[in-house]
């Protein structure tokens, strides 16, 4: 099929309603699979106008379900719609708006996670990453229980120009879970920052097109859904291997409300600080505030440059050894630096990177990540091991170190 055929304005026949489709094929919403239907095609036409204008255009629609925005993308003057469904009931009423829309319609019986996007369109739709975005389009109501894992395949797609994105700077308009379509377009500060928003943003224009409430869904979810529109980015925000950006920033967000050292260099930091703050800061600069402790620490700890500037300000040092060691359990967090250098490691990162170790995870911008992933990738370069450090590896190594010990202590009593 060219891509530059003339289309005239198509409009779909009289058809049953959606409700009607889903009496006579008893079409059910899967709990487990986090389905709900969309019946009122006043927003399935709202949802597909937000993806902008689909005259002529090739549109990929995932979970179409019992085919509401499918009927509305239909009716926008596309050249074709290709659906990919995961589950088998839903193909024969989507094979009826086939048969309504001859050539229009191409039904994919299959795993959304899995299909090879980038073979399913012509060729002659490939645009360089500097042109404008091609004329093909992701659109979908996406079930909740894979919307996190499937936007940040398709992210790791944009970092690689592959999959959707071998045609170009692919458009998305997707629909999710209210939270987390707020964390997906969170700005710098906000509580709702996460991981999901530096990933997004440092590769993508990501925007909240409107929201559609909870009660317009069969069955009624317990929460709204956002519709958020992606457009990819030229030129990223941060320009290293996708895996580098999202193990920094997992490491940073693992403790999303603390300082943001607690997820880069964790539990060590604030055992050191026990000594240290007994040593060079009077008792009298510890308190009252975690303001003013913050100075007297700045002040007697960053003129020496060394791993203790990174240290807590704050709260009361921990007593006992910190997480990680042989008397304690290991903490859950991806370090992204083996224990015996963990301290020293994460002190040269957040120097060289002119990050404020006393900022919370929720404060650092995509600009604050870049310096870090730039950072980390030099330490990586300098050690080559380094990157493949897998953190929960060392864990079990050392409980297995541990129980072995253990074990041997039992014995010799024995």
């Amino acid at each position: 099929m060219a891509a530059s055929r003339t289309l005239t304005t198509f409009r779909l026949p009289p058809l049953p309603t959606i409700r009607e489709i889903i009496k006579l094929f008893r079409l059910q919403a899967v709990k487990q699979l986090s389905q709900n239907f969309l019946l009122d095609l006043r927003l399935t036409d709202k949802i597909v106008r937000k993806a902008g204008n689909l005259t002529n255009a090739y549109v990929y629609e995932v979970g179409p379900g019992p085919g509401g925005i499918t009927r509305s993308i239909l009716n926008a003057s596309i050249a074709e719609l290709l659906v990919v469904e995961k589950d088998s009931r839903f193909i024969p009423g989507l094979q009826m708006l086939s048969d309504a829309a001859p050539g229009k319609l191409r039904i994919v019986h299959g795993d959304v996670l899995t299909f090879k996007v980038e073979r399913a369109f012509p060729e002659s739709l490939k645009r360089q990453w500097e042109d404008d975005p091609p004329n093909v389009h992701i659109i979908g109501n996406l079930p909740f229980n894979v919307s996190t894992p499937l936007i940040i395949k398709w992210l790791e797609n944009v970092s690689q120009r592959d999959g959707p994105f071998a045609y170009g700077r692919t458009q998305m308009t997707l629909t999710f879970q209210q939270e987390v379509a707020e964390r997906l377009t969170a700005s710098t500060g906000s509580r709702q920052r996460s991981r999901l928003s530096v990933m997004a943003q440092y590769l993508c224009h990501v925007r909240h097109a409107f929201t559609i409430p909870g009660r317009a869904f069969v069955p009624k979810p317990e929460v709204d859904v956002g519709v958020v529109h992606f457009t990819p980015l030229v030129r990223p925000a941060i320009e290293q291997p996708f895996k580098l950006v999202e193990k920094v920033v997992q490491s940073a967000f693992h403790f999303r409300r603390k300082y943001c050292h607690r997820g880069l260099g964790m539990q060590l930091i604030r055992w050191h600080l026990k000594l240290t703050l007994e040593r060079r800061v009077p008792t009298e600069l510890r308190g009252p505030s975690p303001a003013s402790t913050r100075r007297a620490v700045r002040g007697a700890l960053l003129p020496g440059g060394g791993p203790a500037a990174l240290l807590l300000p704050g709260a009361e040092p921990r007593r006992g050894p910190p997480r990680g060691s042989a008397a304690a359990p290991c903490g859950r967090s991806r370090m992204l630096f083996p224990e015996a250098q963990r301290l020293e490691s994460t002190g040269r990162l957040l120097q060289r990177a002119d990050v404020d170790p006393t900022l919370r995870p929720t404060q650092l911008s995509v600009s604050h990540f870049g310096s870090l992933c730039d950072v980390y990738r030099k330490m990586c370069d300098e050690d080559p091991h380094l990157f493949a450090y897998n953190f929960r590896e060392e864990c079990k190594k050392k409980k297995c170190q541990s129980q072995e010990q253990e074990d041997d202590r039992e014995s010799s009593r024995l």
